[in-house]
């Protein structure tokens, strides 16, 4: 039995989507750390804990982190009382680098979900999205770098309308 299942894909590709369709069937979403600025209605703590880069570096220096990547000059990740949580199954959502902190025996408990439409509607949900301090082309290009030969899945979403 997975215990945890992680969701991976580019941004606009329905990450968020999927991880409230699941909230909905009872798991449980650990909530990410970020240092981005919140995107017009999300909420703290219940899509990302914003937190500033100097709390975020100290939560480095103290160990807090399971997992934290830089993407786009920002801060993302699961701290490790988020990752050992033990109550019921769990969501997460990560990037490829965030998901190769995964051992391989925590791996084994893992569902890796990669969310993966066409560039055409990835792009079309991207420029409908307000994006403070990015841009959609910087954005594009960061994840075509950082989902280049990714293959660390066990089902893949290409289906925009899941």
């Amino acid at each position: 039995m997975h215990k945890r299942i992680i969701i991976v894909g580019r941004g606009g590709s329905g990450k968020d989507f999927l991880r409230k369709k699941l909230a909905d069937k009872n798991f449980k979403y650990a909530v990410s750390y970020t240092t981005r600025p919140a995107r017009e209605g999300e909420i703290e703590g219940v899509d990302y804990f914003f937190i500033t880069k100097a709390r975020a570096k100290q939560m480095i220096e103290n160990g807090e982190f399971f997992e934290c990547i830089e993407f786009n000059g920002w801060l993302y990740g699961t701290s490790i009382d988020q990752w050992l949580q033990k109550d019921g199954e769990m969501v997460y959502i990560m990037t490829p680098t965030g998901l190769s902190h995964v051992n391989e025996e925590d791996r084994k408990e893992c569902f890796v979900i990669y969310t993966n439409p066409a560039a055409e509607i990835i792009k079309e949900r991207l420029a409908q999205r307000n994006m403070p301090g990015d841009s959609l082309e910087r954005r594009i290009d960061a994840d075509t770098k950082d989902f280049e030969n990714f293959s660390n899945y066990d089902i893949q979403i290409t289906n925009p309308d899941f």
